[in-house]
């Protein structure tokens, strides 16, 4: 793919600084999206549940919540709950997850993934789906809408549910979202674990479905997970979780760049391979980690600066935290 440059985001990844870790007694922290207010500080959204109710619980009890700070590398000082389930029979009743916030025209945008059930791990994966909430400031209130904005379309590669929402604004205005989905399959998993493409004029909608399967892995259905995806000089980028390695060439559950011209049509970059799943600290020790996923960039002047993952130290996913990376600007 022809371009202006050709990035290897493997070589932006600086050590991490000990400070550069957000985690809460009592809660599994997960996710992280930052933004920066009008007010010069730093405002990072992350899904949080009680850990006594073990790390699946985030299927049935998460809610987001914010933290600040003075540094976009932290440390990260907690403020309050952003949003949490509706309640009643809505179809964001229980569970929201997965935040990835933008500011868009002089408002903030929360994308997120909601769902209800009846406490069955995967009656609530089932329902999920994607919605949206709006703010004038980071810390809130959020507006939210009655229905999702990503819903699912039976009999297509998203016939089962949607979730893991990433949005950029694209060169002309628009609002380029990619998401995952999961096909008709034998229940309870399902099909194939894909992602898709939707594009709107607005940041509230409606979405147009536009693409997909997209990063499809030939050798297994379930093949990326957790996008983020930014707009660079010439072209889209896109960070996915490789689930079996297939795209990095690496270790299962390793981090692999896409690319596209458009948005919508994908591939993978010339260099795929994004990161594993360790921690460099910069006082020489290398953490191998359980997870480093849910990849989501801190843009500064459109320039990826800030990496923020959740990690998980333990097989169990009980060491659980949000660790802020910081990236190379001299590219």
């Amino acid at each position: 793919m022809e371009g202006l440059t050709v990035l290897d985001f493997n070589k932006l990844i600086m050590p991490v600084k000990r400070k550069s870790v957000f985690k809460m007694d009592g809660w599994h922290v997960w996710c992280g999206s930052m933004v920066q207010g009008e007010d010069g500080l730093y405002y990072l959204f992350f899904s949080r549940w009680p850990e006594s109710l073990g790390h699946k619980a985030w299927v049935t009890h998460s809610e987001v919540a914010y933290a600040v700070s003075q540094d976009p590398l932290g440390p990260y000082t907690y403020k309050g709950i952003a949003l949490q389930g509706s309640g009643g029979d809505n179809w964001d009743a229980d569970v929201i997850h997965n935040p990835t916030v933008i500011k868009i025209n002089g408002k903030y945008y929360m994308y997120y993934t909601g769902n209800k059930g009846n406490g069955e791990y995967w009656v609530h994966r089932n329902n999920q789906r994607i919605g949206v909430a709006v703010a004038d400031v980071p810390s809130g209130p959020w507006k939210r809408f009655d229905r999702p904005v990503i819903d699912i379309s039976p009999g297509s590669w998203d016939h089962l549910m949607t979730s893991n929402p990433t949005v950029t604004q694209m060169h002309d205005g628009k609002v380029l979202m990619v998401y995952k989905g999961v096909g008709n399959g034998e229940l309870p998993k399902g099909g194939a674990v894909v992602c898709g493409v939707a594009i709107a004029d607005n940041p509230e909608g409606p979405f147009k479905k536009a693409a997909g399967p997209i990063m499809v892995n030939p050798e297994n259905d379930w093949s990326v997970e957790d996008p983020f995806i930014w707009r660079g000089d010439d072209r889209y980028y896109a960070l996915v979780k490789d689930f079996q390695g297939y795209f990095t060439g690496g270790e299962k559950g390793s981090v692999a760049l896409f690319e596209s011209i458009d948005g919508i049509d994908w591939q993978v970059s010339e260099h795929a391979f994004a990161f594993k799943r360790e921690i460099r600290w910069e006082d020489g020790e290398i953490q191998k980690m359980t997870a480093l996923e849910r990849p989501q960039l801190w843009l500064n002047n459109g320039k990826p600066a800030v990496l923020f993952c959740a990690a998980a130290a333990d097989e169990l996913r009980e060491i659980v935290f949000n660790v802020h990376i910081p990236l190379r600007q001299d590219f």
